[in-house]
């Protein structure tokens, strides 16, 4: 859908600063369409998705279009007048022709941008600049133009949990031990210590618990511990899903399928649920032999969640630098310069030897 400037007929996109839509030549600012943004978010049943239906599949805008990336394969949709340009994930040229978009199951919410791009680009820079050891020529080969706003693809998840557990507890008690050591003059002489031990009792129970908003990428094209590295995400700012705020912003279609999702939200709910029996054991420690889940009103939201995404490619190989573009936060890859490393190396070697050499000199001893 495009959003035509009243003043000038030029497309309007989203301006981060403005928080609305905002004519790139003219200045003309507009307020988001409130068809979408005054409706409630919704959980949606995830079973009732888990079986494919054309029903419930729908494009991300009437004009969305989409690009596969033939380096990395990461595929994109925008709308106009925003194009394909270079990939956002491996800064590799776009040469595919952009096709309608697949439908897909429509993001339920969206976190607009809140960092505008100069201050995204100022972040990398100062972010490039602070890495030790880089190489000197890193700072001209990221292309500072080349930095892409992208939506990336999130799954949240809600359930119902109730576990059964069988284990141990461990509860600690003294014992006073014998043992012998031989002093000074080559005598046996017997001490005695507390020695500390456990006996075991078994345990066994349940634990319940709700989890609300378990958040799973559904990218594959970004680092997950570089996106875990970005959080906290504000999700209470979210709001329903509205293709004027993906106007001049490039988005990613979901690569890990929502069933796919869930199973790693398990993951995550897994640990907190270990962490529930251990306390539900309780004692001085604890063995946990066996966990049984039951997972009961499942529910799920797509969201799209925006990155400022610097990707360059350096001696053949491609880095990436994120920006949050809610918070700020940058997370990134880069190279390391063998020659700094080795001259530094080298620096604190002759620094020690001029220190020894003028300690000898001083008629002291080297330390």
């Amino acid at each position: 859908m495009r959003y035509p400037c009243h003043s000038c007929a030029a497309d309007l996109e989203f301006d981060p600063k403005a928080g609305q839509l905002k004519c790139p030549y003219c200045g003309t600012e507009v307020s988001v369409p409130t068809e979408n943004t005054a409706r409630v978010i919704r959980e949606n049943d995830l079973h009732a998705y888990l079986t494919p239906d054309a029903a419930r599949l729908a494009r991300l805008a009437e004009n969305a279009v989409e690009v596969a990336c033939e380096s990395c394969g990461a595929v994109t949709e925008f709308t106009p007048p925003e194009v394909a340009g270079f990939c956002p994930f491996c800064a590799a040229k776009i040469v595919a022709q952009p096709i309608a978009a697949d439908p897909l199951i429509a993001p339920e919410a969206v976190l607009p941008f809140a960092v505008p791009k100069k201050d995204a680009q100022v972040a990398v820079k100062k972010w490039l600049g602070s890495r030790w050891f880089a190489p000197s020529a890193l700072k001209n080969m990221a292309r500072q133009d080349g930095i892409a706003g992208v939506y990336l693809p999130h799954w949240t998840y809600d359930s119902q949990t109730q576990s059964r557990y069988r284990g141990e507890r461990g509860e600690h008690y003294w014992e006073t031990e014998r043992y012998s050591e031989t002093d000074q003059n080559g005598r046996i002489v017997w001490k005695e210590r507390q020695v500390q031990k456990t006996r075991w009792y078994p345990a066994s129970g349940t634990v319940a618990r709700f989890f609300d908003d378990i958040l799973v990428a559904a990218t594959g094209s970004v680092s997950e511990t570089r996106l875990r590295g970005l959080e906290p995400w504000d999700l209470n700012a979210l709001v329903p899903y509205e293709p004027a705020y993906l106007s001049g912003f490039k988005a990613q279609r979901y690569q890990v399928d929502l069933g796919t999702g869930f199973e790693r939200a398990k993951e995550i709910m897994s640990g907190v649920i270990h962490s529930d029996v251990c306390s539900d054991i309780g004692g001085d420690e604890q063995r946990v032999h066996s966990i049984q889940t039951a997972y009961s009103d499942e529910t799920f939201k797509h969201i799209l969640l925006p990155v400022w995404i610097a990707a360059y490619r350096f001696e053949g190989k491609i880095f990436q630098v994120l920006i949050n573009a809610r918070t700020g936060e940058v997370q990134g890859e880069r190279p390391y310069s063998i020659w700094k490393i080795a001259a530094l190396v080298l620096f604190i070697i002759a620094a020690i030897a001029l220190f020894v050499w003028w300690q000898q000199g001083q008629g002291k001893p080297p330390v």
